[in-house]
């Protein structure tokens, strides 16, 4: 359960099913060089309960997505333009890491739950597409 009530069936609009604007680059001048375009139900109403969610990431060169994690969810992520470094790391005892450069139209998954970074390893800008089980 997200928190979100249901809306009245009666009101429902295209508009709940539909999101525009994932095309348009954010401002990636912050002090670690990355911003996140999320699409979750605060964004598209058409989500809520589903379980499912996307963003957008922009990344400028060298930017950064700080080691992490999603308990409730997976996370797979195409890159669109650009190199970017990936990974995470395994659970304990272990805590092997998995890691890897991508470069456009490459795929990555994060596994429920472990720890995983993103760091833009090329001389341009980022852009890539995650999406979450929750």
């Amino acid at each position: 359960m997200n928190g979100k009530f249901c809306k009245d069936p009666k009101l429902v609009t295209p508009n709940d099913f539909s999101f525009e604007g994932l095309h348009i680059p954010k401002n990636t001048s912050n002090p670690i060089g990355f911003t996140v375009t999320p699409v979750n139900v605060e964004q598209l109403p058409g989500l809520n309960t589903l379980g499912i969610s996307m963003v957008r990431f922009d990344y400028a060169p060298n930017g950064l997505n700080p080691p992490h994690t999603h308990p409730r969810g997976t996370e797979i992520q195409v890159v669109l333009e650009g190199t970017l470094n990936v990974g995470f790391v395994t659970s304990f005892p272990d805590n092997r890491l998995f890691s890897k450069v991508l470069n456009k139209g490459d795929v990555f998954v994060f596994p429920i739950g472990l720890v995983h970074f993103q760091n833009n390893v090329g001389g341009t800008h980022v852009v890539a597409i995650a999406s979450l089980s929750s």
